[in-house]
């Protein structure tokens, strides 16, 4: 936003912090990256954790769940013993994966840069 923007651009749900939570976790991305990538927009909760590795179950059924409530993703239980349940993008979703793309495309054109930075003590990377 521009220096002497009105006041109500700025304000706690303004779209641009709205966009920002929807990047809260480093999950979120990758669900929605790896729904669209590798599955064509569309898996199963087995089939995703088995594509991400490092998510526990437990982080992939909060971010699953996050991303149904912001709208991203849509929960699809079928008829089946047992019931079996597959998420799949909305139509925001599909919308949302462009940026999202063009951050990890960015991400692999300047892999050397990130390669050099010093690795975080958390990072698992030698």
């Amino acid at each position: 936003m521009r220096p002497g923007t009105p006041e109500d651009e700025w304000r706690e749900d303004c779209a641009p912090r709205r966009v920002l939570e929807l990047f809260a976790t480093k999950w979120t991305s990758m669900v929605l990256h790896t729904l669209h990538a590798r599955h064509g927009g569309v898996a199963r909760t087995g089939v995703l954790q088995r594509s991400l590795p490092g998510i526990s179950k437990k982080m992939l059924t909060q971010t699953l769940r996050d991303m149904e409530a912001s709208g991203l993703i849509a929960r699809r239980v079928l008829a089946a013993m047992p019931p079996m349940v597959d998420y799949r993008l909305t139509e925001l979703g599909r919308r949302f994966v462009e940026p999202v793309e063009l951050l990890y495309r960015w991400g692999r054109d300047n892999a050397d840069a990130l390669d050099a930075l010093r690795p975080r003590a958390s990072a698992r990377r030698a």
